[in-house]
């Protein structure tokens, strides 16, 4: 005998949230359980009702009112994608304190409210999914959680916003400044009209966190995840609105090219995190994953290194994650986190190891040139009219920061790019 159908409610009808519906609406045999539950769709709650009708959505299934759909004794799961802090914040948690299962892609909502959100879940034996939250369309979360369960995870890292790395490969490719491929981004719906929650790092701040609760038990605060990187004389501007196409042209001839990429470590102190511009080899894994997509690695023990990469941005593979979740309700699997003991909430993060030793790449400008052998010995260096792209010896952050700022004026200061090979 079949169950009653599993009733959802999905709150937001923007790009994502449009593609779920009509999955739901066109693919529900697809869609149905093997014990045959079915998925109905019960209700949507958005603002523009003439927009959502136009994209094919039925009337009668639209609301104004999401704290309604959250309340109603008719639904049984919500699909939160709303986005942003609140209301999705307090709708979510009071669906979860109501025993409803939530499944959600907002990854800000989880990596600033995650351990209240899982203590929640856990009282009032509820389910919270999110692996639409990061990475898109690749199962890095599951990953993690689940078949990586027998292994020790002692790092993670990827390119995991797929806005910034457009822009990065668009600058790469096309030797234009970073202002510009900005405007492209936007107007092929790559960048949103504010863009600063991508460029300056906090989209993918959110999701690293994300990935730290799954790989390491604790759930990290946002703000103390470096995201900033050093200059000679101090610290630089937060994720990629610093980088510029003359430190593009530069990295190039160097070999290498410019990444964010995202990094947590577990160290003797507890654990590290870091949203940096890093420069990569132009020939290795991170080097060429080009446009929107996403790349992550994971280092397990005793498995090794894992690597993973695809679509990591766009309705279709948001949605596909989304709907892999709201499947997994209603087969009856519980949270993300399920099976993993309960997380700790960290304040704080462990000192950052960017004083290890390394390479550092900058591009210096011309006053500087000259004085380049000198002060920094055997580095790698490639002059052009405007400044010298330059890549240290492996040596501290300290020492390079020495060497750099004994060759700049005042007033002058250059970013110090990590080198990570």
């Amino acid at each position: 005998m079949s169950r009653a159908p599993l009733r959802v409610a999905v709150l937001g009808a923007g790009t994502v949230g449009r593609e779920v519906v009509r999955a739901i609406l066109d693919r529900a045999d697809r869609l149905s359980t093997d014990d045959g539950a079915d998925i109905e769709l019960v209700g949507i709650a958005c603002r523009d009702h003439a927009r959502a009708r136009a994209s094919g959505i039925p009337a009668r299934l639209l609301t104004d009112a999401p704290a309604h759909l959250v309340a109603s004794a008719e639904t049984d799961v919500i699909v939160e994608l709303m986005g942003g802090d609140e209301p999705a914040h307090t709708l979510i948690a009071a669906a979860l304190s109501a025993g409803k299962p939530v499944v959600t892609a907002n990854k800000h909502v989880i990596a600033h409210h995650g351990a209240e959100l899982e203590a929640t879940a856990r009282r009032c034996r509820s389910a919270l999914r999110f692996e639409a939250a990061v990475g898109g369309g690749i199962p890095i979360l599951g990953l993690l959680a689940s078949d990586l369960a027998a292994n020790e995870i002692s790092r993670v890292r990827g390119i995991v916003n797929g806005t910034t790395n457009y822009i990065l490969t668009a600058m790469a490719h096309e030797g234009r400044p970073y202002e510009d491929i900005l405007i492209d981004a936007q107007e092929l719906g790559y960048a949103e009209a504010d863009p600063s929650g991508d460029v300056e790092g906090d989209d993918a701040v959110n999701k690293l966190v994300i990935l730290a609760r799954l790989a390491f038990g604790r759930w990290l605060d946002p703000t103390s995840v470096v995201r900033c990187p050093p200059t000679a004389r101090g610290e630089g501007r937060p994720g990629i609105t610093g980088v510029t196409d003359q430190e593009m042209e530069g990295a190039a001839a160097l070999g290498l090219t410019i990444k964010l990429i995202a990094t947590t470590t577990t160290v003797e102190g507890g654990i590290v995190a870091a949203v940096l511009p890093t420069a990569v080899p132009a020939d290795s894994g991170f080097g060429w994953i080009d446009g929107v997509a996403n790349r992550f690695e994971i280092d397990a023990d005793p498995l090794g290194t894992l690597r993973l990469a695809g679509p990591g941005a766009g309705g279709a593979s948001t949605s596909s994650a989304v709907l892999g979740d709201l499947v997994a309700i209603a087969r009856g699997h519980s949270s993300t986190w399920a099976g993993l003991p309960s997380a700790t909430a960290s304040t704080a993060l462990a000192e950052h190891d960017l004083e290890a030793p390394r390479h550092w790449y900058a591009f210096v400008p011309p006053v500087a040139v000259d004085a380049l052998p000198a002060a920094l010995d055997e580095a790698a260096a490639v002059s052009f009219e405007d400044g010298a792209a330059v890549r240290s010896e492996v040596v501290p952050l300290t020492e390079a920061r020495a060497a750099f700022a004994a060759i700049l004026p005042p007033g002058i200061d250059v970013t110090l790019y990590p080198v990570d090979e």
